[in-house]
């Protein structure tokens, strides 16, 4: 890290150190405090606090992403599954997926493409998210006015996907099952898709008993990504107000945010109190259309889930409040 940070001494004065200018770029991260209040705190310009974060944001991601964040290997998938089936109970399910709107003041000449629903400027995150609150992919910068799914076709991510070149396990049965096998899946909201390797939830109109349990079984799962927004804007808290910086800061803020919550996450441990409440916006829901075969598979999660080798003894009562 310090290679990427360090900068040449000149005659005129010592140039800042690598560690001083990370410490600045973390404390604005973690506290979101202006640039007037790090040239109080550091004695330094403005405009020099405004140069180091972002240079600085760009080095961490530099270095960090493909240290905590980069593709799972097919046996790396088969743990995420793993996770997922022991804390969600959602068996052969390798992520969550979901975006959100971080808030920037209104880029120059950009018209409306950033304005969203909610009726301020800001641009999309969209991620994917392990059991472990561990983003696995993240997406920046789409448009504030673009819906969840436009983001998602369009990202790195949704065309891995689409091109099946994120090395997914090959199908396998359902835990106490012996026949057709089912592949693995990510779960998002009604934004997305409904694909082979996406679930979405049922319509929420006069659901039968057995597509209640499975819309409660896929939120069970689909919650980990809430609560890894919930954990990320809380422990950096330049999410909570817009980014006053241009368009390009911004993104490398948040995209540097990411991989220091993993970094974080992997180093310091799993355990904690589970959040929902962050300052991020949720992205606009519109309904799109999915596949035969998806419908397929979620019909066959379904009926899994009401079996007795997928039921849990809970989901009854829980379905009913």
């Amino acid at each position: 890290m310090s290679v990427h940070l360090q900068r040449q001494d000149t005659f005129m004065r010592d140039s800042i150190p690598p560690v001083q200018r990370l410490v600045i770029t973390v404390r604005y991260l973690a506290t979101g405090h202006s640039l007037a209040s790090l040239h109080y705190a550091f004695l330094i310009g403005k405009s020099t606090a405004s140069l180091i974060i972002r240079e600085t944001c760009v080095a961490l991601w530099d270095v960090l992403n493909s240290a905590v964040m980069s593709q799972p290997t097919t046996a790396e998938w088969r743990d995420i599954a793993e996770v997922f089936g022991q804390t969600c109970h959602f068996p052969n399910c390798v992520g969550a997926i979901d975006g959100k709107h971080v808030r920037v003041p209104k880029p120059i000449r950009s018209g409306s493409r950033f304005y969203n629903y909610k009726k301020f400027f800001s641009v999309v995150l969209l991620a994917v998210s392990d059991a472990n609150y561990c983003f696995r992919y993240i997406d920046v910068g789409a448009y504030g006015s673009s819906s969840d799914s436009s983001v998602f076709g369009h990202s790195h991510f949704g065309r891995l996907l689409a091109s099946n070149a994120l090395e997914l396990p090959a199908p396998q049965n359902l835990p106490g099952t012996t026949f057709l096998a089912m592949p693995y899946v990510f779960v998002g909201d009604e934004a997305f898709a409904l694909g082979v390797n996406l679930m979405q939830p049922f319509s929420s109109r006069g659901l039968s008993v057995e597509r209640r349990v499975f819309n409660y079984r896929l939120t069970r799962a689909r919650r980990v990504v809430e609560c890894a927004f919930g954990i990320l804007a809380n422990k950096w808290r330049f999410l909570h107000t817009p980014i006053l910086f241009k368009l390009d800061t911004a993104i490398n803020a948040v995209k540097a945010a990411c991989v220091l919550h993993n970094f974080v996450r992997q180093r310091d441990g799993y355990n904690f109190e589970d959040t929902l409440s962050h300052a991020l916006g949720r992205t606009q829901l519109t309904g799109v259309r999915g596949t035969a075969h998806g419908a397929h598979v979620r019909e066959h999660f379904c009926c899994y889930f009401m079996s007795p080798e997928g039921a849990l003894p809970w989901q009854m009562e829980a379905i009913e409040n």
